[in-house]
């Protein structure tokens, strides 16, 4: 085991932070961090909604709506630009003209948090936030104090961020570009030493115009990897097979379910709950809350990072064994009369794929509803439209809610569907048809990367609603 000593952060330079997009849930993270540090922080945002927007109020951080010049008066110490403000914004022009200094979310992290640390990183197009999630919570169960920034909040923590008190900080490494000064994927400014690879597919449809764009960043990543830190990365995938081969200096560890690799999990159960974890020659059974081959995987990367900073085999079943999940990675949010809702932030065609299957084999016969909004930049631009149809085959009904500005009808898609399928545009309505139409034993699984509308709340609302007429 490695011994944790406590890290001197030194004494933070600016005394107020403004941060421009901050309830996104990398820019909340960093609100958070700040925070702890004894900084002032005040944001803006243009959609402010919970969970993040309820983490930064609970720590007395002040929010605004919307992009105003206004905002930056008086002058903070410093400014913070989240990825999602481009030139043109009103706030982001007044900054420009003015003298105060500003910085990227990821280079202010990388500068204030994570010089001389121990950095665990988790990359990949799908898996991120459990993964880092369950590497944070491996690291806290066996003492070592972890500091994190997941873009999610783990339930065992009820924070998406923290400082933490030792050498070693966990980050989820994302490939979206830092800001609009700097079109870096965010991870490059990271520098792990431990690094977990659980996938690669074509995303961000917005920024990069092929999958082979992506791994160049990928590539970029690699290479700041240290010759005695570790890569880890899922056997058998192709595109990141091919990232590797293009150079890789540091020692690397595979995973897979089922298949030949140095980390491995053997289902016991065929929805997941329960599995052999295997490294070399030594074997320990695993009984978990998380359901899908999706997640076993998401275990067995997070598995290999705990045991490269010193955590045994056991010590890492008993951290799984009591991991309760990360908020929207289908988060049971409400039981009325036998009818469970979930929520869930599936953004990407796999994403929605596996998730449904780890659910109907956990399930077995009873009815999957699916509310579904394809919110995603990607998803807006049409991208996937042609494997979205298949996605859904595990579930019993799916409801396709067509967003406003979307750039495409999802007329098709509905037409196309393998199971009973409509297409929505109205959020009432749509929340009182779904509360009609179910029946006790169903499971209701709502799934969005964004607030899709307030359904979550207004559905349960009409549910409760239903029952009280029945009773």
């Amino acid at each position: 085991m490695i011994h944790c000593r406590p890290v001197f952060r030194g004494r933070p330079l600016a005394k107020h932070v403004h941060i421009l997009g901050i309830c996104g849930t990398f820019m909340g993270g960093i609100a958070l961090l700040a925070r702890e540090r004894g900084i002032r922080i005040t944001g803006s945002d243009a959609n402010v909604y919970p969970p993040m927007s309820t983490q930064l109020e609970a720590a007395g951080i002040e929010l605004m709506e919307g992009y105003e010049a206004a905002h930056l008066q008086p002058a903070p110490d410093l400014v913070v630009v989240g990825n999602a403000l481009s030139r043109g914004n009103p706030a982001v022009e007044y900054l420009l003209n003015s003298t105060i200094p500003y910085t990227s979310g990821p280079q202010w992290l990388a500068e204030e948090l994570l010089q001389g640390r121990w950095v665990l990183a988790a990359a990949g197009t799908h898996g991120k936030t459990t993964t880092a999630s369950l590497t944070a919570w491996l690291l806290e169960q066996a003492g070592m104090a972890p500091g994190f920034l997941i873009g999610g909040v783990p339930a065992n923590f009820g924070v998406s961020a923290r400082g933490g008190d030792s050498d070693f900080f966990v980050v989820e490494a994302d490939e979206y570009d830092t800001a609009f000064f700097d079109k870096r994927s965010k991870f490059v400014h990271y520098r792990p030493r431990t690094l977990a690879l659980n996938n690669l597919e074509f995303d961000h449809a917005d920024i990069f115009p092929d999958l082979a764009a992506i791994q160049r960043q990928f590539h970029h990543l690699l290479r700041t990897v240290p010759g005695e830190g570790l890569v880890i990365h899922r056997a058998g995938d192709a595109a990141l097979d091919e990232v590797l081969a293009q150079g890789c200096w540091t020692p690397q560890a595979s995973f897979a379910v089922d298949g030949q690799a140095d980390w491995r999990a053997l289902p016991v159960t065929p929805e997941g709950s329960e599995f052999d974890l295997q490294h070399g020659e030594q074997s320990v059974r695993v009984r978990w809350s998380l359901l899908g081959r999706h997640n076993l995987e998401n275990a067995l990367a997070a598995a290999a990072a705990a045991h490269h900073v010193g955590l045994s085999l056991d010590v890492i079943a008993e951290g799984l064994a009591r991991f309760k999940g990360v908020k929207r990675r289908l988060e049971l949010l409400a039981d009325v009369d036998g009818v469970r809702v979930y929520d869930d932030f599936a953004h990407h065609p796999t994403a929605i794929e596996t998730t449904l299957e780890g659910m109907r084999k956990a399930v077995g016969e009873a009815r999957i509803i699916v509310l579904l909004e394809p919110r995603s930049n990607t998803m807006r631009g049409g991208q996937h439209r042609a494997t979205l149809p298949a996605t859904v085959a595990a579930a019993d009904q799916v409801f396709w809610y067509q967003p406003p500005g979307l750039d495409w009808d999802l007329a098709d898609v509905v037409a196309a569907s393998p199971v009973d399928a409509a297409l929505a545009t109205d959020i009432d309505s749509l929340a009182g048809d779904v509360a009609a139409l179910s029946r006790p034993g169903d499971h209701i699984v709502i799934m969005s990367n964004g607030g899709f509308g307030g359904i979550h709340s207004r559905l349960v609302t009409e549910l409760q609603r239903r029952q009280e007429s029945q009773a």
